[in-house]
């Protein structure tokens, strides 16, 4: 059950990092969600590195963490799938 909330919450994350990053991005949803796991895991090792990763109550900064996270892999990774397959943009 650990796998179906880590694959939901990646979703939300990737589109939400999708939605504040400008432009438009150009990868698929699947990799949107695959970058999303992968920010959310960035942003909990960031959060157990500076010790607020478990608190008593709502983890609102590891959940932003985590949305931070997300936003960082999904804009890296948009980049780098826009190089990979050749649709890059002039600026």
């Amino acid at each position: 059950m650990s796998w179906l909330w880590a694959i939901i919450w990646g979703l939300v994350l990737g589109l939400i990092a999708k939605a504040i990053i400008p432009g438009k991005q150009q990868i698929p949803l699947w990799l949107t969600t695959v970058f999303g796991i992968l920010g959310s895991v960035l942003g909990n090792a960031v959060a157990t590195w500076i010790g607020v990763n478990d608190t008593k109550g709502i983890d609102w900064t590891r959940h932003l963490l985590q949305l931070i996270g997300a936003v960082a892999v999904v804009g890296v990774g948009d980049m780098l799938w826009a190089s990979i397959r050749g649709n890059r943009q002039r600026a």
